[in-house]
């Protein structure tokens, strides 16, 4: 029987027999990955109103974030005295945004047995691209003699290890990153995606997303996302075509993003925390995900790999001040092997046989109550090159403060990233980790280190405004022959405002200058990109 078959029959066992053990649990849709509901809610949670969100395992589902909601209403009776304006405008339009998930854990069991809706939500972009998208296709010098944070361990990946190893793939759209790889072309291009729902009780939900689009790579209609979610709580089957996103990263996470096409899946995850007495006592809040796919095809002869995707996530919040998850994610298996691996190098990989490359690692976040709430967060992976061991390490660290003011109307946000040269690459799989031509981890790839700022200012949940900049250096180590360090200097200027009581509109301008353009000596180029968005309840 193939792996397929296993682990839906697998999952949906699981499913059935921990139903009877959950509390009471409300099936429903995910919220994009870009959507403001995000937004909305970090910004509850820096006006300390939130203790048991936890934000290392993405989409959230718009129960969870209608429970989310009801706890900030709660906290609020209880804070009322300080509480700003913004705080009371984020409810409300968290209300208008979430009105049936928000009744219904309100009254539970007062579903209808069907329910529908044609147009849920949709987007219209428009983008104006005046560039070059840098390429990720070159070779890079990957070192041996490798310990565990530099120090632990001795040589766990030995000297004779140092090899010329090939990275793939593309940024896509200079200036637009994580989008679930749409990839707008140089010129004018536009793209509308709509959202259709429908329910059987509170039990089973159901989304299409398509998108229809001109002068991206994929012009005409596709379907962008699509899925049938059974369950809901602390355990929910899904499956269909989603998007995924493991850490607390805000540009980028280091295992899974929406960077890359979105995988047609099969998901078994709690869109809300585990309740569960026991868990809920001895360890605290916990979410999960089980995610099995699969890769485009790649290659051809004896380079072609189509490969198995395996993803899992674990997500703890044992106070309402600290977070830790785990992340891991595999390639595994497909077409291009000739000889068997060996039962260890199946299980934990970095042997000699094994058909598979993995990323695994951990993600902290720490809120400082008495610092206004201020948020530290970081992730750190490594690649299975010593056995079970996950090193050659990268990392993304931040800082987000959600109240520069009082009032929380300002926000500042500082993130890094640094990306191994090994990161993403692999001897096994030619093409690396990269589904359709794009990462689907971090969007700047592997050998690179980024500084991002972003400051933005809140008149109004509708009506913000933001300023980004950020600076990529790519190659600086594991350069070969004439390469030179790619060095990049960009910004953004954002602002978001209302248009009608569901209607909101957005303008985006970015700029970039790039110099040894793909790591060649002297070449520079300037890139600028224009996005104008105009969303429905999105």
């Amino acid at each position: 029987m193939h792996m397929r078959s296993h682990l839906t029959i697998f999952a949906a066992a699981l499913l059935l027999w921990l139903l009877p053990h959950c509390a009471w649990a409300l099936a429903s849709n995910n919220i994009p990955l870009d959507s403001p509901v995000y937004a909305y809610l970090e910004k509850l949670a820096g006006f300390g109103l939130l203790d048991t969100d936890l934000k290392g395992l993405r989409p959230y589902s718009k129960a969870e974030a209608a429970r989310l909601l009801l706890e900030a209403e709660q906290n609020l009776k209880r804070d009322a005295a300080d509480a700003p304006p913004l705080a009371y405008q984020l409810l409300e339009r968290l209300h208008r945004l979430l009105p049936r998930e928000a009744a219904l854990r309100e009254a539970p069991g007062s579903a209808p047995l069907f329910d529908y809706d044609l147009l849920s939500a949709a987007r219209v972009r428009y983008v104006y691209l005046d560039g070059v998208p840098r390429s990720y296709d070159r070779q890079v010098f990957v070192r041996g003699g490798q310990s565990a944070f530099g120090f632990i361990g001795g040589k766990l990946r030995p000297d004779s290890d140092a090899a010329v190893l090939a990275q793939s793939g593309s940024e896509g759209t200079p200036l637009l990153e994580n989008n679930e790889g749409v990839i707008h072309r140089v010129g004018s291009s536009a793209e509308l995606r709509w959202s259709m729902e429908g329910f059987v009780t509170e039990k089973l939900s159901m989304l299409v997303e398509p998108s229809l689009s001109a002068g991206t790579d994929e012009p005409g209609l596709r379907l962008q996302k699509g899925y049938l979610k059974l369950g809901g709580g602390g355990v929910e089957l899904e499956a269909g075509r989603d998007a995924n996103w493991f850490g607390p990263g805000y540009r980028g996470a280091l295992t899974l993003t929406n960077n890359a096409d979105n995988f047609d899946l099969i998901k078994l995850s709690s869109p809300e925390p585990v309740d569960v007495k026991w868990v809920k006592r001895y360890l605290g809040e916990v979410k999960y995900a089980l995610i099995y796919s699969r890769f485009a095809a790649t290659g051809s002869g004896t380079t072609l790999r189509h490969p198995h995707f395996i993803g899992a996530k674990l997500a703890v919040k044992p106070t309402p001040w600290f977070e830790i998850g785990g992340n891991f994610v595999r390639q595994e298996g497909g077409p291009g092997f000739t000889r068997d691996s060996t039962l260890r190098d199946t299980i934990f990989g970095g042997g000699g046989t094994n058909h598979n490359n993995s990323i695994a690692g951990l993600d902290l976040r720490l809120r400082i109550p008495w610092l206004r709430d201020t948020e530290l967060y970081g992730e750190y992976v490594g690649e299975d090159s010593a056995a079970f061991w996950p090193f050659v390490e990268s990392y993304v660290a931040g800082f987000f403060i959600p109240r520069l003011t009082a009032s929380g109307s300002d926000d500042l946000r500082f993130e890094f990233f640094y990306g191994n040269p090994m990161l993403y690459t692999d001897i096994k799989f030619p093409a690396g980790y990269v589904q359709e031509g794009m990462t689907p981890g971090h969007s700047q790839g592997g050998s690179a280190i980024e500084f991002f700022l972003r400051y933005s200012h809140w008149f109004e949940p509708r009506h913000r405004v933001a300023l980004e900049y950020f600076r990529t250096d790519r190659g600086h180590e594991g350069r070969v022959g004439s390469q030179e360090t790619e060095r990049k200097d960009a910004g953004r200027l954002s602002w978001n405002f209302p248009v009608g009581a569901f209607l909101d509109g957005g303008i985006m301008y970015g700029v970039e200058r790039i110099d040894n353009f793909n790591l060649a000596g002297g070449a520079r180029q300037t890139n600028q990109l224009v996005k104008l968005d105009l969303c429905y309840r999105y």
